[in-house]
């Protein structure tokens, strides 16, 4: 679904209360700003923790295998990390072009419940529960 500045599809957000809108960006607005702080903080110790290995601190084959797994972690959660401040930044878009709580798929409204337990949410539960039943059957092996 295109999302633009003259987008009102579903146009949910004239049916969400002012005082739930504010929750709802407030919530959208705290975690981006929790996101980027783990970001920070994780390229940080991993930058530190880089340093450490180039001045040979790790003593031998096991060490280094173990600093390689905790790299791939941080790299794993940083790209996690990444993934969810994309999905929050476009959600403050919705909102700022009056498109925000209306279903991708289907146009019909998300539900305030759902907002607030997934404020960056872009599918209805039908949606999304068909979709998940979609994506689990495509990774199920068959014969």
């Amino acid at each position: 679904m295109r999302v633009g500045p003259h987008h009102r599809e579903g146009a949910y957000m004239d049916k969400l209360a002012r005082n739930e809108v504010v929750e709802l960006e407030r919530m959208l607005r705290e975690r981006q700003l929790a996101l980027r702080g783990e970001i920070r903080a994780t390229l940080l110790r991993s930058e530190h923790e880089h340093h450490k290995d180039l001045a040979g601190t790790v003593s031998d084959i096991g060490d280094e295998s173990v600093a390689n797994v905790l790299a791939d972690l941080d790299i794993a959660a940083v790209d996690r990390d990444v993934g969810e401040l994309q999905e929050i930044d476009n959600a403050l878009l919705r909102l700022r072009w009056n498109a925000y709580g209306a279903c991708v798929d289907c146009g019909e409204d998300i539900g305030h419940a759902r907002l607030r337990a997934q404020p960056a949410a872009v599918r209805c539960i039908a949606c999304q529960e068909r979709r998940e039943r979609g994506y689990a059957s495509l990774q199920t092996p068959s014969l």
